[in-house]
């Protein structure tokens, strides 16, 4: 397989580099009779474009989404539908000095050792810009989602070891870490200040929690549902590890401390869990948490090697973020309703 499909019922592929003139998706097994316009996938997309936080690269692209098929009058017609976006603000010419390079920490030796060549500019295939696409595409996922009444919030949990106490969802989208603390982004403002000063880069954690997910999702022993959801947000360039529920913390719990009690009048007196038992959704709310690592392009200088084998040290210059978050926030919720939809899907066929 080439990797670039994802999903069994509702199929999504995307397309595109970071400097070539598009990329986009296309979408199979969308049902029919769902309404849907251009202007349904662009709340998401304006979240994660480029050219907005000012700690983030002044790439400024519009990201306007174009449908060019699989929706007649409004409505989906359970066709494929294709999606494009362009890009229009690319300036290859920054990333002249990698041709014969390898950046440490990119894909660049890992691309070069699979294909025997690899687009410098901007990272081509292996780039952040390609999740655009994976972004339009699942807000077609949530006009499925939506049928269901299940919603998907996402947000920073932590930025570069500033962690959110307090969990207000009512100002995600009021501060541009999107972070549902208040306190905590204004010290994650300043801890960005600190280290952009130092020339570095930043990592975190984004979590994310899917409310109105109904019972009996997920597939037994080799599909379970947060076996999916873990590859499908570690499938997200940046992140290095996934957590479902309470995580890495349950190995230092007791089983009396970790068990969720069932109550008599339906649901869960915990949530340790993180809403799947078994590889099956319980009904409760489903907790997912990423591990983002640090943007890799950083002014400081490091080691690397060039095409020949040979020593060379460099140093990053060009257009990139301090830091993958905030705009990997509705990437890793794309990443989340595609899964949902996705299993969805495949419950309806079975009942």
């Amino acid at each position: 397989m080439a990797g670039n499909t994802f999903g069994q019922v509702f199929r999504v592929t995307t397309w595109g580099e970071s400097h070539g003139p598009a990329l986009g998706a296309v979408i199979d097994g969308c049902p029919p009779r769902l309404p849907l316009s251009a202007g349904d996938l662009e709340e998401d997309l304006a979240r994660r474009r480029p050219g907005v936080q000012a700690h983030a690269t002044p790439r400024k692209e519009p990201d306007k989404v174009e449908i060019l098929s699989g929706v007649f009058e409004g409505l989906t017609t359970g066709t494929p539908i294709s999606l494009i976006i362009y890009n229009r603000d690319v300036r290859s010419k920054d990333y002249d000095a990698l041709r014969e390079v390898f950046r440490p920490g990119h894909g660049d030796f890992t691309y070069q050792a699979k294909y025997g060549l690899r687009d410098h500019r901007g990272g081509g295939r292996a780039s952040a810009r390609e999740t655009a696409a994976r972004v339009a595409a699942s807000g077609v996922a949530q006009k499925v989602l939506d049928r269901d009444n299940i919603r998907v919030i996402a947000y920073t949990l932590e930025l570069g070891g500033v962690r959110a106490e307090n969990l207000d969802e009512s100002i995600i989208w009021d501060n541009p870490f999107f972070c549902p603390d208040a306190e905590a982004a204004l010290a994650m403002a300043q801890r960005v200040k600190e280290v952009k000063a130092q020339g570095d880069s930043l990592g975190g954690v984004v979590e994310v929690r899917v409310k109105g997910c109904p019972p009996g999702l997920g597939e037994p022993v080799f599909d379970k549902l947060d076996a999916a959801l873990a590859q499908a947000v570690m499938s997200v360039g940046a992140v290095k590890g996934v957590e479902i529920g309470a995580g890495f913390a349950a190995a230092r719990m007791l089983g009396s401390e970790n068990n969720d009690p069932l109550l008599p009048g339906g649901g869960f007196a915990t949530n340790y869990a993180g809403g799947i038992l078994a590889g099956i959704s319980n009904g409760d709310e489903i907790v997912v948490r990423a591990a983002v690592k640090p943007i890799p392009s950083i002014a400081i200088e490091q080691q690397t090697i060039d095409l020949s084998g040979q020593p060379r040290t460099l140093s990053i210059k060009g257009r990139h973020d301090i830091s993958a978050i905030p705009r990997i926030v509705p990437v890793i919720a794309a990443m989340v309703r595609l899964t949902l939809a996705d299993f969805l899907l495949r419950q309806k066929a079975i009942k």
